[in-house]
C-alpha cells in the first residue's frame, strides 16, 4: 500500500519497493496484462525529497509521460514518445514519485472492460476469465494483483469507479476541475477527469493531496484552494446525511448488489449516519446523454490522429489514401464506431435534434444532484449492475456493454465527484463495489464517510490468489 511504502521508502530506500514491484510484474503480469509500457531500465529514480519520495506509481496510458510511449492502448498511436509529462505526472515527480510503467486500458479509454486494447483485454486478477472493468481496466488490476503501490486513472464515465468496484480496490473521480487535464490525450473534454487508484482510502487521500489544484495550462482547472484530504479521515460520519437515490435501485439491478449496498446503508446508520431515499429523477436518460454528448467530443478530439505529424502511418499513394488507410487500420472496431456516431450527431441537420438536446438533459440531470444534495451530504449507489462479467461476454453487444456504465455517467454529466470503494463479495468470490457521491469540490466529504465505512468492515484486507 502506498502509505507503507512510503515507509520503507523512507527507512530502506526506494530500491526494495521498486525491485519487488518489478518481479510481482515479471511473475504475474503474463497473466493479468495490466502493463502495456513496462521496463525496469527506464525507471528513472526520482532523487527529490517530497511526500512520495521514491514511491513507485503507474500511470494509466493516456496520461503523457516523457521519455515513455504514451499510445492510449491504440495502433494509431504507435511509438508516440511525448516531449513533456502531463501535469499530474509532474507533480508526482516533483513529490518524488517514480513513474514505474504504462497501465493498459480500453483503446482512447473507449469501453466498459478493458478488452479494446490493441495489446490485448486485461483479466482481472480475482477471476482470470472475468473483465476488470474499463477503460481504466489496468490501473485498477495492477493495484489488485500487487504490481502496483497505487496508480493513475481518468474517469469520463465511469472509467476509475468500475474497474475500482470490479476489482476490489478504492477509485476516486474527481470533481470537474479539481485535477489539471494538461497531458491527459481528449476523449470527452467536459467529462474527463483524472483520479487515482489505490488499496485503501487513506492512499487515496495520500495520492490527491499531490495531483490537485489549479493548473494555467488547463482552461478548465479550477481555481480553488486544496484541502490536506488527510485531515477527512477518522471524523465518522455521525449525523452525517446519506440519501438512497430510487432510480439506482431498479429491475436489473443484481440481488447480491442491492444487498451489499443496503447493507452498507445500514452500517452508516449503525455508526450514526442520517439514511434518506431521494429522486434523481432523470437518471433513467443518462446514458442515452452521455453517447450522444461524450461521443460528440469524441469524434472532434480524434480528428488530430491522421498518421501526418505522429504515430502510425499507414502506406499511401496520396493524401487521402493517407488519411483513409491510417485511420481505417489505425483505430479498433469501438473507436470508429463512436468516431462514426460523434459525428453523425454533430452533422448538419442532426446537431439540434440530437447534441443540443442532449446537453439540455444533461442541465436537468446536473440540477437533479444540485436539488439532491439540498436534502443531503452523500449519495449511496451501486457503482454497477453487476459483478465482473466474463471476457468476451458483452464485447460483440455494445449496448449491452454501455449499460455497464449507467450508474457511473450521471456523475459525469453532473461534473460531481465520486469514489468507489469495496463493499463485499458476491457467493462466488467476486468484488462488489459501492459508491458515494458528493456535491461539487466536496471531496472531503466522501473521504471521511469512505474512510469510515473502510474501517468498519476491513474488505480492502482481502486480496486475489493468483
Amino acid at each position: 500500500m502506498l502509505k507503507e511504502s512510503i515507509r520503507l521508502a523512507a527507512r530502506e530506500g526506494a530500491e526494495r519497493i521498486i525491485e519487488s514491484l518489478t518481479q510481482r510484474v515479471r511473475e504475474v503480469d503474463s497473466r493479468v496484462n495490466a502493463y502495456v509500457q513496462f521496463d525496469p531500465k527506464k525507471i528513472q529514480r526520482s532523487q527529490t525529497k517530497g511526500p512520495l519520495a521514491g514511491v513507485p506509481v503507474s500511470v494509466k496510458d493516456n496520461i503523457c509521460t516523457r521519455g515513455w510511449e504514451t499510445t492510449c492502448a491504440s495502433k494509431i498511436l504507435e511509438g508516440f514518445i511525448p516531449p513533456y509529462d502531463a501535469t499530474v505526472v509532474e507533480k508526482l515527480r516533483q513529490a518524488g514519485a517514480t513513474i514505474f510503467g504504462k497501465c493498459n486500458m480500453d483503446e482512447f479509454a473507449f469501453g466498459s472492460s478493458c478488452e479494446t486494447s490493441a495489446y490485448g483485454p486485461t483479466r482481472n486478477p480475482w477471476d482470470l476469465n472475468r473483465v476488470p472493468g474499463g477503460s481504466s481496466g489496468g490501473s485498477a488490476a495492477a493495484v489488485a494483483a500487487g504490481e502496483a503501490v497505487a496508480a493513475l486513472g481518468s474517469d469520463t464515465g465511469g472509467s476509475i469507479r468500475l474497474p475500482a468496484a470490479f476489482c476490489g480496490v478504492v477509485g476516486l473521480k474527481p470533481t470537474y476541475g479539481r485535477v489539471s487535464r494538461y497531458g491527459l490525450v481528449a476523449f470527452g473534454s467536459s467529462f474527463d477527469q483524472i483520479g487515482p487508484i489505490t488499496k485503501t482510502v487513506e492512499d487515496s487521500a495520500l495520492l490527491m493531496n499531490v495531483i490537485a489544484g489549479h493548473d494555467e495550462r488547463d482552461s478548465t482547472s479550477a481555481d480553488l484552494p486544496v484541502p490536506d484530504y488527510t485531515k477527512a479521515l477518522g471524523r465518522g460520519v455521525k449525523g452525517l446525511r446519506i440519501g438512497l437515490p430510487r432510480e439506482f435501485f431498479v429491475k436489473g439491478l443484481d440481488p447480491e448488489i442491492e444487498k451489499s449496498v443496503r447493507e452498507a446503508a445500514r452500517i452508516y446508520q449503525k455508526m450514526g449516519a442520517v439514511i434518506k431515499e431521494v429522486n434523481l429523477p432523470h437518471t433513467k436518460y443518462s446514458v442515452a446523454v452521455y453517447y450522444i454528448v461524450a461521443v460528440a467530443e469524441a469524434s472532434s478530439n480524434l480528428g488530430r490522429f491522421d498518421g501526418v505529424q505522429y504515430g502510425f502511418r499507414a502506406a499511401h499513394g496520396n493524401l487521402r489514401d493517407l488519411y483513409f488507410e491510417t485511420r481505417d487500420q489505425g483505430f479498433g472496431e469501438e473507436a470508429k464506431r463512436r468516431i462514426l456516431l460523434g459525428t453523425f450527431v454533430l452533422s448538419a441537420g442532426y446537431y439540434e435534434a440530437y447534441y443540443l438536446k442532449g446537453q439540455k438533459v444533461r442541465t436537468l440531470i446536473r440540477e437533479d444532484y444540485t436539488k439532491a444534495f439540498d436534502e443531503v451530504d452523500l449519495l449511496l449507489t451501486p457503482v454497477s449492475p453487476t459483478p465482473p462479467f466474463k471476457l468476451g461476454e458483452k464485447l460483440t453487444d455494445p449496448l449491452t456493454m454501455y449499460l455497464s456504465d449507467i450508474f457511473t455517467i450521471s456523475v459525469n454529466l453532473a461534473g460531481v465527484p465520486a469514489m468507489a470503494l469495496p463493499s463485499g463479495f458476491t457467493k462466488s468470490g467476486l468484488p462488489i463495489g459501492m459508491q458515494l457521491i458528493a456535491r461539487p469540490f466536496q471531496e472531503e466529504t466522501i473521504f471521511q464517510a469512505a474512510h469510515a465505512y473502510e474501517q468498519e468492515t476491513k474488505w480492502f484486507k482481502q486480496n486475489p490468489k493468483l
